[in-house]
């Protein structure tokens, strides 16, 4: 598990200034998502972390000790297209509040799937 928040670019934030503010508070990384930023850290330093962000002046999406992968997969065309067809049948299920995942899709297979 691992503490993530999630603070938009739109709020006026620089990638220096966010990431100085939050390694002071215990953050491990800060990942450029490319609208937002993705700040990770231990899931005990979550609340420093998103005080810390509060307290440089913006707000943030969301803040939320999540799953994330140790390692990741990536995928061909057919199997994205299985694990697309199995990850919409879970988020179908009313009984499925969560899902997580290892894969990545590169932007050539994403393309092949349009």
């Amino acid at each position: 598990r691992k503490g993530v928040v999630i603070v938009s670019k739109s709020v006026g934030v620089a990638e220096d200034e966010l990431l100085m503010t939050v390694l002071d508070a215990g953050a491990e990384d800060l990942i450029d998502l490319g609208e937002s930023f993705e700040v990770v850290s231990e899931p005990t330093d979550l609340v420093a972390v998103r005080t810390a962000v509060q307290a440089g002046g913006w707000d943030y999406e969301s803040a939320d000790a999540t799953f994330l992968p140790s390692m990741s997969v990536d995928l061909d065309v057919e199997g994205a297209q299985k694990v697309f067809k199995l990850l919409e049948a879970l988020e179908e299920c009313d009984d499925v509040q969560n899902v997580f995942a290892n894969f990545d899709v590169s932007d050539e297979v994403m393309a092949e799937l349009d």
